[in-house]
């Protein structure tokens, strides 16, 4: 199977992913928007701001700013279609539709990534259908896989001959982007978050070995970082920490160059 090929899996979103799903949410604390969202989205078909304004019993103009803010916030997404029967010249302009957006929204706190675990297990099992290995065997790859593609972002932050403290803190970096909430400790680094929390609660040794791999993964695509991924599981906290593997004197001083990425 191929090692770097991460086609079709996705990455865990990033704080900014979340920032705005949290906005576009919060649009719907309003009860009239709610209220027109609901009623959008009950439908079979497209409706017009007339049709949404007499379904929920509000103003048109009311109905009107209420569905563009919608738009606006991503919930629903807008079209335009002519009246039954009217059509060619002179038809006037078609009005505007509005239907449910396609993008998928979802929300939790702590952050978790299930959808995320789904699609490395999906992966690993068509991968393990297709060349004949024991499922295990794929899911570490797929896992590692995706922690791979991260080091390349991590690379990538870190930008050219990067010193091994500035390679630590783009892996951190990506590992909070990937909402496992790093905290730096003498020795290493913890994460206090696991996104896999509740798969990790009724099957540990899957849920373990996936960050043990994904982050496995990561930090071997990061050469020179000096993070070790080891399984140290602690209650409350992800199973998986980063121990230094070089004592911190080891580190080059400003005036040296670091290690070269080009």
């Amino acid at each position: 199977m191929p090692p770097d090929d991460t086609a079709g899996t996705r990455s865990p979103e990033s704080t900014a992913d979340f920032d705005a799903q949290v906005s576009s949410i919060a649009a719907l604390a309003e009860p009239v928007r709610r209220d027109l969202y609901r009623f959008v989205v009950a439908q079979s078909e497209p409706v017009s701001r007339e049709e949404a304004a007499a379904g929920t019993g509000v103003a048109l103009h009311v109905a009107k700013f209420h569905l563009d803010k919608l738009v606006g916030d991503g919930l629903l997404e807008v079209g335009h279609r002519r009246p039954p029967g009217r059509g060619g010249p002179g038809a006037g302009r078609p009005a505007k539709v509005y239907r449910r957006a396609q993008r998928e929204m979802a929300v939790s706190l702590p952050p978790r990534r299930y959808e995320f675990a789904g699609h490395l297990m999906a992966r690993a099992i068509d991968e393990a259908e297709r060349d004949g290995v024991p499922v295990a065997e794929a899911m570490r790859e797929s896992a590692q896989a995706a922690g791979r593609a991260l080091g390349g972002s991590a690379l990538e932050r870190a930008g050219s001959r990067p010193s091994r403290s500035a390679l630590q803190e783009a892996v951190i970096d990506v590992l909070e982007e990937s909402s496992y909430e790093p905290r730096r400790q003498e020795g290493g680094v913890v994460m206090v978050n696991c996104p896999f929390h509740s798969l990790a609660r009724d099957h540990r040794d899957l849920a373990c070995g996936m960050n043990l791999d994904l982050m496995g993964g990561l930090v071997a695509g990061v050469e020179g970082v000096g993070f070790d991924a080891r399984l140290e599981p602690v209650p409350g906290r992800c199973c998986v920490v980063l121990r230094d593997d070089q004592p911190s004197a080891e580190e080059p001083d400003a005036g040296e160059p670091g290690v070269d990425r080009e």
